[in-house]
């Protein structure tokens, strides 16, 4: 990504409530809050203009992150048709200061954001159907610089859920690789600046250490991948199928 210089603007001076976020020489603009922000959001001027939001929350059902991704002609009255829908508590709409922003490019956008957010695997998806058109190809160009924008600024309001959950950096080689041995069992991964991540194939012993009852989390990880798949038993050890 190229580097950006980010303007936020604290409409009640709390980081938590309403904020409006800019980049340098972008023509953006991305207008955020929580759902008890709601009538404050919708009456910013910028709510009557086409865009693309984002509303994230929780899934009551699973508990597991949740976002729905939209496109509207005029954000206002699209964001008002969504109270109904108890699961979300953040608000998230960008639009285009110039108001270059037609009701196609924003279908475009909507496509390839709930298409990322899919490939990210971060959270669920609430969207029931699939979006995008057509554009001209000097226009997709346009639109994929205007998302690429998007990808900087949703992570610097709290919603990283367009961030691939292994994000490796260029700068990093086989090197930086960091491996474990013991009991006979192998496995390797990488520190990244998410968090650390263990590779596909790297192996794990069958039984627990009694350092698991003062970390639960280790506990809960691992009955969490044995009931998803992603750990899979082979012989006297588990291996992980996916990262």
């Amino acid at each position: 990504m190229k580097t950006a210089t980010i303007k936020l603007f604290l409409i009640n001076g709390d980081p938590n409530r309403l904020r409006t976020a800019e980049i340098s020489n972008w023509t953006g603009k991305a207008i955020s809050g929580p759902r008890s922000d709601f009538e404050d959001i919708l009456g910013r001027p910028e709510s009557e203009q086409t865009g693309v939001y984002f509303l994230y929350g929780i899934d009551p059902e699973t508990g597991d992150p949740a976002v729905y991704i939209g496109e509207a002609a005029v954000i206002k009255q699209r964001l008002k048709q969504h109270l109904t829908k108890d699961y979300w508590n953040s608000i998230v709409f960008v639009v285009s200061k110039d108001e270059n922003l037609n009701k196609a490019h924003a279908q475009y956008l909507e496509g390839r954001l709930i298409q990322q957010a899919k490939e990210a695997g971060r959270v669920k998806l609430m969207n029931t159907q699939e979006s995008g058109s057509k554009l001209s190809e000097a226009d997709r160009a346009d639109m994929e610089i205007f998302l690429e924008r998007i990808h900087q600024l949703m992570p610097i309001l709290g919603a990283d859920f367009l961030v691939p959950k292994t994000v490796f950096s260029s700068k990093l080689t086989k090197k930086d690789d960091l491996f474990c041995e013991t009991k006979n069992v192998k496995a390797s991964g990488r520190l990244l600046p998410k968090g650390f991540v263990v590779f596909k194939e790297s192996q794990a012993v069958l039984e627990e250490r009694p350092s698991t009852d003062k970390f639960p989390f280790a506990h809960k990880l691992r009955q969490e991948l044995l009931a998803n798949g992603k750990l899979k038993q082979e012989k006297d050890f588990y291996y992980l199928l996916k990262i």
